[in-house]
């Protein structure tokens, strides 16, 4: 297993050409991304040859529109991680550049699918799209394909609750909190990473102390309550954790603070995996101390049976 980032305009490890290949963005590796996984290995065990995930970085969206992209559901390395562990052989990084978002459907077909990958098969979605202004679908997929000796297979959407799995269904989910939800659809918990750094250090005075987590790359569900699971150095611990402001002191930043139950050491600068199990209550202002540890209280037991 391998993860490469590469140029479009290079040639990539030859272990990573002749097989089968799968494009796109697999943005949060969800349920949909891993039957496509599936289906990319069968093909390419047919041909005879590796089965490659194909992502971008950065994200095109990126390089069309700077600034005005939306913060992924993964990070490169998580995704990479996922896909390997969905099955796929390798997973290569294409550097996303206004040169490569130029090409042509036709262009893109000979430049990355036969030239950097040699493929013998293709793998896409049913609602793919490729080459410049997206003008390429699946029907000009297999024409390509046909034209070229090259397999292509489209795999259905998979569906969960009456519609398709996608990536924005998922961050639907999570800008509405519902956290349930998107783990059905994600096939796991939902998680994001960052870097504990030090804070107003109140929560230790009124026994909740907190990491503070900065460097979040991905996205934030709503503002709430979560009971959550932390990993940090290899072990798991159930926590609790605030997404949003703290009203109760006036501070209006949006943070995510995680307080971990039996838990007792420093963790600045360590970096800290945080699995979003349930939405457990909005964040609201109390009216003072004692009762935003009334609160607090609560949380932390609704934690404990929950986890």
């Amino acid at each position: 297993m391998s993860t490469v980032t590469i140029d479009w305009t290079a040639l990539p490890p030859h272990e990573l050409t002749g097989g089968a290949v799968s494009i796109g963005n697999f943005d949060g590796v969800h349920a949909g991304h891993r039957e496509l996984a599936a289906v990319t290995v069968r093909a390419a065990r047919a041909a005879g040859g590796p089965a490659v995930a194909v992502t971008f970085d950065p994200p095109p969206q990126a390089v069309l529109n700077p600034g005005r992209e939306k913060p992924p559901l993964t990070t490169v390395a998580d995704r990479a991680e996922l896909l390997h562990a969905a099955g796929v052989d390798h997973v290569a990084v294409l550097r996303a550049d206004p040169g490569l978002l130029a090409l042509s459907p036709e262009a893109f077909f000979e430049e990355v699918i036969q030239r950097v990958f040699a493929a013998r098969a293709v793998v896409e979605g049913y609602n793919f799209h490729f080459g410049r202004g997206r003008a390429g679908d699946n029907a000009t997929l297999r024409r390509l394909c046909d034209r070229h000796g090259v397999q292509f297979h489209e795999v259905p959407p998979l569906h969960a609750g009456g519609e398709p799995v996608s990536s924005s269904r998922v961050r639907g989910l999570l800008a509405a909190g519902d956290v349930t939800a998107a783990a059905e659809l994600l096939g796991r918990n939902y998680t994001v990473r960052g870097v504990v750094t030090t804070g107003a250090k109140r929560g230790r005075t009124i026994g909740f102390p907190t990491a503070n987590l900065t460097g979040v790359r991905t996205l934030l569900p709503k503002d709430g309550v979560y009971a959550v699971r932390a990993a940090v150095n290899g072990q798991v611990y159930p926590a609790a954790a605030n997404v949003g402001p703290n009203p109760t002191f006036g501070e209006d930043a949006r943070k995510v603070e995680v307080h971990l139950l039996d838990f007792a050491g420093d963790l600045y600068g360590v970096e800290l995996a945080v699995e979003f199990v349930r939405r457990l209550r909005d964040t609201r202002p109390f009216a003072g101390v004692n009762e935003l540890v009334e609160q607090l209280n609560r949380d932390v037991e609704a934690v404990r049976e929950l986890l």
